[in-house]
């Protein structure tokens, strides 16, 4: 009892924090409008407080952090998400697997107007989607339909059942990160308690448990297979990371920026073998220059030839998952889809608004196709620039430069919903960056972005997303180009 007594009172301040997290959050799940646009930011608000003061103060008891983590997201098991409508999509494509119906070759509309619901709840799922994702074909990748499937296999005929089944799989994805996280952490000779600032984060918790967005599976794969590669099992890395694309597209705009931690690391490593040729001439340098080039090209071909097997796998190993969805119309319709959101898409721009303004003024109207195909052909110019003109070598440098070339993608992009941040946040883990952290908590008024006085206007309100863009922006310039950095980094 004297025990209790003496633990109640000199772990007083986290516990009340902890049980102030759980009230909270219960009122985000259960007891939150969309529309109530005043405590969705008030909630928000007292849960990142909160959550940043627990990691402080618990950061040198990472098994408390991790049960809160745990208690956090079995709030949310039996919410309905109320901040987004996609988990009706995923529930409908996968019904339409478990009915033996290729989810990637009708849209929900065409089914349902030929004049029969092939799925149970079909017209419910169908409102509750919205018209706009129930006129496009599905875009969500294999391994994510095959969650959709499980979540239809465990229940066909409950919206509840097939919510509660997906959550869990998205918290056991969560784990697998914090599992991997960890390990890397330690790998790289840094805190293990900072894979804490994803976990334990709100916006992770309320964006992928809550409102069941699949990026937390998406990012265990990507994760897992980092931790793979730092130990030398890239055989194992490439199969993995062939599933966090099978989850989410995302992670293949990373495949250029392996090049130098392949090739320039077996260079490097090779180097640091080499004798030093003697500063006096002697009979035997000319050959010993000729036999370290010899050697330097064979480790180059080496690891050239790494490198090209790594890409072979990952290929191989997406198509053959892609396999059973195959035909002629799956690969148009996919294509199709996918070129909507550089083409036809806009939500929470930066620089993309900015270039669209300017198309207003100079030829006046929105040129998103145009400006939409440009975007893309910049963001390859800049993977290419951070693979081949940025150092790589290392795993803290390739994750910097995958952080880097993914933040750039999104500052451009013409669609940036809040979900996206996360992969953001993850990568920062492992960096000196912390701009992603603070643009995990101001991604809050994206939601605010349709807040218009006049109800029939639909347009967003520009002024919001300027001031979420300009504290992430000040925080960006800062830590990049202004604050000096550390003359150490993590091998």
């Amino acid at each position: 009892m004297h025990l209790n007594a003496s633990f109640l009172k000199l772990n007083k301040t986290p516990i009340l924090l902890g049980l102030s997290c759980l009230l909270f959050y219960w009122a985000f799940a259960y007891n939150l409008v969309r529309t109530d646009y005043i405590k969705l930011i008030s909630l928000y608000t007292a849960l990142f407080f909160l959550f940043y003061k627990l990691v402080q103060l618990l950061k040198g008891n990472t098994k408390a952090l991790t049960y809160l983590a745990f208690a956090f997201r079995a709030i949310f098991i039996c919410a309905i998400p109320n901040l987004s409508q996609d988990f009706h999509r995923f529930i409908w494509d996968g019904r339409l697997i478990l009915e033996g119906i290729n989810p990637y070759l009708n849209t929900v509309n065409a089914l349902i107007t030929e004049g029969h619901a092939p799925v149970a709840q079909a017209l419910e799922l169908q409102k509750g989607m919205g018209n706009l994702n129930a006129s496009h074909f599905s875009n969500y990748p294999p391994i994510n339909q095959l969650c959709f499937a499980i979540a239809a296999l465990i229940s066909s005929k409950s919206i509840l059942g097939a919510i509660v089944t997906m959550r869990l799989l998205i918290i056991a994805a969560d784990f697998g990160t914090l599992y991997f996280g960890k390990k890397l952490l330690e790998k790289l000779q840094l805190p293990s308690y900072l894979i804490f600032w994803y976990v334990l984060n709100p916006f992770i918790i309320i964006e992928l448990t809550g409102n069941l967005h699949f990026e937390g599976v998406m990012i265990f794969f990507l994760i897992w297979s980092l931790y793979l590669l730092h130990i030398g099992k890239w055989q194992w890395a490439a199969v993995v990371f062939s599933l966090s694309i099978s989850v989410k597209l995302i992670p293949l705009i990373f495949l250029p920026l392996f090049y130098q931690w392949f090739i320039k690391r077996s260079t490097s490593e090779r180097a640091q073998h080499i004798p030093v040729t003697p500063s006096e001439p002697c009979p035997n340098s000319k050959i010993i220059n000729e036999d370290n080039i010899n050697q330097e090209l064979n480790t180059f071909k080496k690891g050239l030839f790494k490198l090209i097997t790594f890409y072979v796998i990952i290929g191989f190993c997406t198509l053959l998952l892609f396999a059973p969805f195959y035909s002629s119309e799956f690969i148009n319709n996919y294509a199709t889809t996918v070129a909507l959101w550089f083409q036809n898409f806009e939500f929470n721009g930066s620089l993309y608004y900015i270039a669209r303004e300017i198309g207003y003024t100079f030829r006046g109207y929105n040129e998103i196709a145009f400006i939409g195909k440009g975007i893309a052909i910049l963001v390859v110019f800049i993977v290419l620039g951070l693979t081949f003109f940025r150092k790589n070598k290392n795993t803290v440098q390739l994750i910097t430069a995958m952080l880097f070339a993914l933040s750039f993608y999104y500052f451009t992009a013409t669609t940036v919903h809040p979900w996206y941040v996360a992969t953001l946040l993850i990568l920062s883990v492992f960096t000196k960056y912390k701009f992603p952290l603070v643009w995990s908590f101001v991604i809050i008024l994206s939601y605010l972005a349709y807040l218009n006085s006049n109800q029939a206007d639909k347009s967003e309100n520009l002024w919001v997303i300027a001031l979420e863009y300009a504290v992430v922006y000040a925080v960006f310039i800062w830590e990049v180009f202004i604050k000096k950095a550390p003359k150490t980094e993590a091998l």
